[in-house]
């Protein structure tokens, strides 16, 4: 403890690339899945652009977002679900992010597979969608969506967030991580502290 942390988790990395079956460069390490919001946001919005969010949903979306300057829009839940026809309705040329939690927090209801892809879709490029997989341990296989595959698409901008806080139950230490396409996630550790995961965290 008398050291400073492993900047790079090289460890955990090693062992979560493996455990994934996914290169160690399309992972960014946070001090928990809320520093990677935060990260994502301070590397890719600029103050003006658009966040899209539903309501309810994690509220650091909400707060992260308002303290680099964006223009919120907030569409309101339907049945408990993310409205998506509503969010693409409320897509701008200057939309820059949009947040989905799948699984939903705090309704818990999640967005299938097919559903999700076809949401995908009808955005425009450029946008980035963010999706904040902090319960997908308590809800993978059946149609919920397998997201891992959508990190190497090259026509479109997908940021997965996932934690150890949850179901491996570490929310004490702050772990969490971002899986994205390696372009995106070199961008995401330019805005990262050196220090960001401490030892024990990386350990446990």
């Amino acid at each position: 403890m008398n050291r400073y942390p492993d900047g790079g988790c090289f460890y955990l990395r090693k062992t979560l690339s493996k455990k994934l079956s996914i290169s160690g460069d399309n992972i960014v390490f946070g001090n928990g899945s809320d520093e990677i919001i935060i990260l994502a946001l301070r590397a890719f919005l600029s103050p003006g652009e658009e966040v899209i969010v539903s309501d309810p949903t994690f509220l650091v979306y909400k707060i992260a977002s308002r303290v680099e300057g964006a223009e919120l829009k907030v569409v309101p839940a339907k049945d408990f679900k993310h409205d998506l026809d509503g969010m693409l309705a409320k897509v701008t040329d200057k939309t820059k992010m949009i947040f989905i939690a799948n699984p939903e927090n705090p309704t818990g209801s999640y967005i299938s597979k097919k559903t999700l892809e076809r949401f995908i879709k009808n955005l425009p490029e450029d946008i980035i969608v963010f999706i904040d997989e902090a319960y997908y341990e308590f809800a993978c296989g059946g149609d919920y969506p397998e997201t891992l595959s959508m990190i190497q698409r090259t026509d479109r901008n997908i940021i997965i967030a996932r934690t150890f806080s949850k179901v491996y139950g570490l929310a004490g230490l702050r772990v969490g991580y971002a899986l994205a396409r390696r372009d995106i996630a070199e961008v995401l550790n330019k805005v990262r502290e050196p220090f960001n995961v401490n030892s024990l965290a990386q350990a446990a």
